[in-house]
C-alpha cells in the first residue's frame, strides 16, 4: 500500500544513512537514485561522522566491544553499557549502507590490533557470545575478512531447542533466548547475503522456525507473552528484540529467500500495527542507557522516523501479500 504522502515527505527529510532506505523500500525509487544517497553515507550525516572517529588502529574507542578503560572504572557502574567501541560502530556502519570501501584496510588493522575483552581472542575469530559472534560474522563478511571458521561455529552451537542463548557458553541455561536467537539469524542471514555461502542456511531457518513457533512473540511453556520488550519499540535498539526488529528481519529473510511472510507472524503484524499512531508515525521509547557518540534518534516519546521507516517497510510488505 502507498505510504502517506505527509508522512513520506517527513521521511524523506532525513540523514543520508536512513534517507537511501526510504526511498528504496517506500518511495519506489530506481535503484540508481537510492543507490545514489546511499554512496553519500560514508561522506556526509551520520555515517561520516562515525567515521571520523575511527583510531589509526582501526578501532573505535579503543577496544573490541568495550571501550579501552571501561572496566574498573566509574562507567561500568553505570546502567547500561557504552555504545562506542568497535563493534557497534561496524554494525551501526553496516545497518546504515557505507560502503565497506570506505572502510579499506579495517579488517587487516583489526586483525592485527583488536583483541576480545574475553580471554585476549582474535578479533576476527568471535569468542564464547553468540550475539557478539553474529555481529562478527556480519562484520566481517562485510569488510572481507575470512570468518568461513566462525560460520560453523553456530550450527554447532545451537540448543536442543531450536535457537540460541548466550549464557548457554557459561552454563547458565539450556533455553534459547528471543534476543540471542535473533541477533543470530541476523547475522546468518548477512553472512550469506554478502558471501553467498549457503551452508548456514539450515542453522538460520532453524533459528527462524524457534522464534515462529512462539509466534516471535510467547514463552513455550506457558503461552504468556515473554517480556514487556517485545511491544516496547527503539531505535538503535543494538541487541534488543522486539517485534518489531524481529519482523524487520523475516521481512528482509523473506525477499532474500523468495518467500511469503509467515501465518505465524500475523498476531506480531498486528502489535506493530496498533503501534502506529494516527498520524502514521511510531513512537520512539526508552532509549537504551549507555553513552554514544552522537545521537542518532529522538527522544522517549517523539516519533522517530527509524522506526517509522521499519514500521511502514514492515506493514507494506505484510499487508501486500495479504490484500
Amino acid at each position: 500500500m502507498a505510504t502517506d504522502a505527509r508522512v513520506l515527505d517527513w521521511l524523506l527529510d532525513s540523514d543520508p544513512a536512513l534517507l537511501w532506505q526510504v526511498e528504496r523500500d517506500l518511495a519506489g525509487a530506481p535503484p540508481e537514485f537510492w543507490e545514489a544517497t546511499r554512496a553519500r553515507v560514508a561522506t556526509e550525516g551520520f555515517g561520516a561522522r562515525l567515521l571520523s572517529h575511527q583510531d589509526p588502529d582501526g578501532q573505535w574507542a579503543g577496544g573490541a566491544f568495550f571501550p579501552a578503560g571501561f572496566f574498573g572504572s566509574a562507567e561500568a557502574d553505570e546502567p547500561g553499557q557504552p555504545w562506542v567501541a568497535t563493534t557497534w560502530a561496524l554494525n551501526d556502519l553496516r545497518d546504515w549502507g557505507v560502503d565497506a570501501a570506505a572502510l579499506a584496510g579495517t579488517a587487516e588493522k583489526l586483525a592485527a590490533n583488536s583483541r576480545w575483552e574475553y580471554d585476549d581472542l582474535p578479533y576476527w575469530g568471535g569468542e564464547v557470545d553468540v550475539c557478539i559472534n553474529s555481529y562478527t560474522l556480519a562484520n566481517g563478511a562485510w569488510l572481507g575478512a575470512d570468518v568461513s571458521r566462525l560460520a560453523s561455529w553456530f550450527p554447532a552451537h545451537r540448543l536442543a531447542d531450536g535457537g540460541w542463548n548466550c549464557e548457554a557458553e557459561e552454563g547458565e541455561s539450556t533455553r534459547s533466548s528471543f534476543h540471542s536467537t535473533l541477533n543470530a539469524v541476523r547475522g546468518l542471514l548477512a553472512y550469506e547475503r554478502i558471501t553467498g555461502d549457503t551452508g548456514v542456511r539450515e542453522a538460520r531457518h532453524g533459528g527462524e522456525e524457534y522464534l515462529l513457533t512462539r509466534r516471535l512473540m510467547y514463552r513455550a511453556s506457558t503461552g504468556e507473552l515473554v517480556g514487556d520488550f517485545v511491544t516496547r519499540f527503539v531505535y538503535p535498539n543494538r541487541h534488543r528484540y522486539s517485534a518489531l526488529s524481529a519482523l524487520d528481519h523475516f521481512r528482509g529473510a523473506s525477499l532474500f529467500d523468495g518467500t511469503r511472510p509467515d501465518p505465524r507472524l500475523a498476531e506480531a503484524v498486528e502489535v506493530v500495527r496498533a503501534a502506529r499512531q494516527p498520524d502514521g508515525t511510531w513512537l520512539q521509547t526508552t532509549p537504551l542507557a549507555g553513552r554514544t557518540w552522537f545521537d542518532v534518534d529522538v527522544p522517549e516519546g517523539e516519533p522517530s522516523r527509524w522506526l517509522t521507516l521499519i514500521g511502514t517497510r514492515v506493514l507494506d510488505w505484510w499487508d501486500t501479500a495479504h490484500p
